[in-house]
């Protein structure tokens, strides 16, 4: 897929854990861990308002595209 989340960036710039970052958006470690790391198959809205509450952004700076095929590799 060519969506890229960028939570770990975001995490790491606001130096907050993903134990506390779960905790606020309401969501399990584990559920992080899978947005985290782009294996979610979906994202509820809710969820989304919840993270651009907590990191103070929009979700563009969460989540953006990159043109590629359609297995997710890049285009060169």
């Amino acid at each position: 897929m060519a969506i890229i989340v960028n939570l770990d960036v975001l995490l790491a710039e606001r130096r907050m854990s993903v134990g506390d970052f779960a905790a606020a958006i309401g969501l399990s470690p584990a559920n992080v861990a899978v947005l985290k790391n782009g294996r979610a198959k979906a994202v509820r809205f809710s969820t989304l308002d919840a993270i651009c509450r907590v990191l103070g952004c929009t979700p563009g700076d969460v989540m953006t595209w990159v043109p590629g095929d359609p297995d997710g590799d890049p285009v060169e």
